[in-house]
C-alpha cells in the first residue's frame, strides 16, 4: 500500500516537474550552452550577418573581470542593499499606520498602496518628469541638478523612485502579519507596563517576522533583477545606473548572444547565492520556531 501511495504521489507531481523542466531547466541549459559559442561573426559580401557558430569555451566568462561588468555588478548590489533597506523600514511604518489608524482606514490603505499599483513604466516616466532639469525636484530644493545624466545623482533618483513604488508592497505583506497577532498579547503587555517601543521591539517585530522575511525576500529577488525603472527614467547606456539585467539586454540587442548568455548565467548564480544565504540566515530560524511551536502545541 505504501509503495502504491508513493507511485501515486509521483504520478501526481510529474506534470509539475515536467513543467519546471521545460520552463526552468531547459532555458538554463540552453543559456549555458549559448555562453560557450559565438554566433554570426562579421558580414558576408552581401552585407548579411554570417550564419553559424564557433565554440569559444569559457572566453565570454573571462570578460567578467572587465570594467563594465564590475560596474553593473556594483550598481545591482547598491540598488538592492539600499532600496530593500529603505523599503523595509518604510514598509513596516506603513503597515503600522494602516493597522492602527481608526478613522478613514480604507482611504488611508488605498492611498498608501496606490504607488505599488502604478505600472513601472508609468512610474518611471512620472519620476523622469519630476527629475527633469526644470522639474519638481529642482524647484523644491532650489538647485539645478541634472538627475538623468551620468553620476551619483542618477543612482539617487532611481533609489527614490523604486522606494516610492515598492515600499507599499512590503507594507502590505507586513500588514497581513500584523492582523493575525492576537489583541490579548498587546493587552497583557499594556497591563505589564510596557512602553510603545518595548511593545514594538519585543512583541510586534518578533511576531510579524515571518511575513517580514517573505516580503524582504521577494524584494531582494526583484531588486537584483532591476531593469525597467532605470531604463525608463535615465535611459539606455548610462553606466551610472546600468544593472546586470540591463547589461544582459544590451549585449543581446547588439547580437552578442554568447556574452549575454554568460552574463545571464552569472546573474542567476548571483541571485541563487544571495537567496541561499538569506534563507540560511533567517529562514532556518523561522523553521526552528515553527517546529518548536508544533511540539508545544
Amino acid at each position: 500500500m505504501r509503495r502504491g501511495s508513493r507511485w501515486f504521489t509521483a504520478l501526481m507531481i510529474s506534470p509539475t516537474l515536467l513543467a519546471l523542466a521545460l520552463v526552468v531547466l531547459y532555458p538554463l541549459v540552453a543559456a549555458a550552452r549559448e555562453s560557450m559559442y559565438v554566433r554570426g561573426e562579421g558580414l558576408d559580401a552581401d552585407g548579411f550577418v554570417v550564419e553559424g557558430e564557433r565554440f569559444v569555451g569559457l572566453a565570454h566568462y573571462a570578460e567578467l573581470v572587465g570594467e563594465r561588468f564590475l560596474n553593473a555588478l556594483a550598481n545591482t548590489t547598491i540598488f538592492t542593499v539600499v532600496t530593500v533597506t529603505l523599503e523595509t523600514v518604510l514598509g513596516v511604518a506603513m503597515a503600522l499606520v494602516m493597522h492602527n489608524v481608526l478613522r478613514g482606514r480604507g482611504l488611508v490603505r488605498a492611498s498608501i498602496l496606490i504607488p505599488w499599483a502604478v505600472p513601472t513604466a508609468i512610474s518611471g516616466l512620472m519620476w523622469r518628469w519630476v527629475f527633469q532639469a526644470d522639474g519638481v525636484a529642482n524647484a523644491v530644493i532650489g538647485e539645478k541638478i541634472l538627475w538623468t545624466t551620468e553620476g551619483v545623482q542618477a543612482k539617487l533618483a532611481v533609489i527614490i523612485a523604486d522606494t516610492w513604488k515598492t515600499a507599499p508592497f512590503v507594507g502590505l505583506l507586513v500588514l497581513a502579519g500584523l492582523q493575525i497577532i492576537p489583541k490579548m498579547v498587546y493587552e497583557a503587555a499594556k497591563v505589564d507596563g510596557a512602553s510603545a517601543w518595548q511593545t514594538f521591539w519585543r512583541i510586534t517585530l518578533p511576531l510579524v517576522r515571518p511575513a517580514l522575511v517573505v516580503a524582504v525576500l521577494f524584494r531582494i529577488l526583484d531588486a537584483l533583477a532591476m531593469f525597467d525603472l532605470p531604463f525608463v527614467m535615465i535611459g539606455r547606456g548610462k553606466l551610472s545606473v546600468e544593472t546586470l539585467s540591463a547589461l544582459v539586454w544590451d549585449e543581446a540587442t547588439q547580437l552578442r548572444y554568447g556574452s549575454a548568455a554568460a552574463y545571464g548565467i552569472v546573474l542567476i548564480s548571483y541571485v541563487a547565492v544571495v537567496v541561499f544565504v538569506f534563507v540560511r540566515l533567517l529562514g532556518a530560524d523561522l523553521l526552528a520556531d515553527a517546529r518548536s511551536r508544533k511540539r508545544t502545541a
